[in-house]
């Protein structure tokens, strides 16, 4: 039985192109990777995921910097290269890697903003020693 709650998301960005270099290789250091390319109406809609495509981007108006997307990183140090790759191509520093207790006392996290502002997010829950 899965305990996830969402079957996908997607979001609308200003450029699509962009949007693709900078998830193709923020999300690639989560193992998270292009399942879906194609054009609807002849604008281009690519879905990212690992097993299936769970999340989408796609051209049109969005709600600049409103939306906060968390992915879920298996260690530490995948949101550690999650961080370091974001901001090499274009990513915007939210919130350095480390831990945030308010949330619980092994949740380590790091925030960047996406090319249209937006907080995406990778995130551990398990304990420094796992």
């Amino acid at each position: 039985m899965s305990t996830e709650i969402l079957d996908h998301l997607g979001i609308k960005v200003a450029d699509v192109e962009r949007s693709v270099a900078f998830y193709r290789e923020a999300l690639g250091t989560l193992g998270i990777g292009i399942l879906a390319d194609f054009e609807v109406g002849g604008a281009r809609v690519v879905g990212f995921g690992k097993d299936k495509p769970d999340f989408w981007i796609s051209p049109g108006r969005q709600a600049r910097g409103e939306t906060h997307v968390a992915f879920r990183a298996a260690s530490r140090a995948e949101v550690a290269a999650f961080y370091s790759v974001a901001l090499s191509v274009g990513g915007r520093d939210n919130g350095a890697p480390g831990i945030r207790a308010h949330y619980h006392p092994d949740y380590y996290g790091a925030f960047v903003l996406d090319p249209d502002g937006n907080n995406i997010e990778a995130v551990c829950h398990k304990p420094e020693r796992e």
